[in-house]
């Protein structure tokens, strides 16, 4: 049976880890005091028998608190920019382009530069990606045929398209995933990155 001490411990472990992982804050002191029913010096003094005891690390305020589980779940995160519609001939990461930020674990994403891209229209549908989907998108200069590719065009518009090359015509082909749209065909584009994973909503 776990002590009065222990229990309490245990209370303000399980109140940070949900106030953390549901809104993305870290509790006071002043609102750890209410939650578990004592005074701010308790719950200080508490505080830091946890730290010493390495439940928790924190410096000299408490908006540093960090739990086990937080460190665990955010020791191998990233922030992907998710960006939105494209200024014609800005950067497509430039600040003006970028929405918010999507955190993903770096295991699901393996190695490079990301970010997400919002879908627009129905022009992928055949590759599942469909209007509203977020797509993650490596960040590189080049494609190999065949992948699908962040491409901007003409007068600084990007596109989402299947890459290849047309030797007969020698253009670049963009080519939609939907039978009702015909290729696209350019002299030159400039690629922002490959998509690799949609996340999308599942329909009820």
């Amino acid at each position: 049976m776990r002590s009065k001490n222990e229990e309490t411990i245990l209370n303000i472990i399980e109140y940070i880890n949900e106030k953390f992982f549901t809104v993305r804050e870290i509790p006071s002191v002043q609102e750890i005091a209410d939650h578990i029913g004592v005074v701010k010096s308790t719950v200080s003094k508490y505080l830091t028998e946890m730290e010493n005891r390495g439940l928790i690390t924190r410096d000299n305020t408490h908006y540093s608190i960090e739990t086990l589980k937080m460190k665990k779940t955010m020791k191998n995160t990233q922030q992907l920019p998710i960006v939105g519609n494209i200024a014609c001939g800005t950067p497509i990461l430039a600040e003006q382009n970028i929405e918010s930020y999507l955190t993903i674990s770096g295991d699901f994403l393996g190695t490079g530069r990301f970010f997400v891209l919002m879908a627009k229209g129905d022009s992928m549908i055949n590759a599942g990606i469909n209007d509203g989907d977020y797509v993650i998108v490596r960040q590189q200069p080049s494609a190999e045929e065949g992948q699908i590719v962040v491409a901007m065009v003409e007068d600084g518009e990007c596109t989402l398209k299947r890459y290849y090359k047309d030797k007969r015509r020698k253009k670049i082909r963009l080519h939609p995933e939907n039978e009702k749209m015909k290729d696209m065909f350019f002299d030159n584009i400039e690629i922002q990155g490959v998509a690799l994973k949609v996340i999308k909503n599942i329909d009820s």
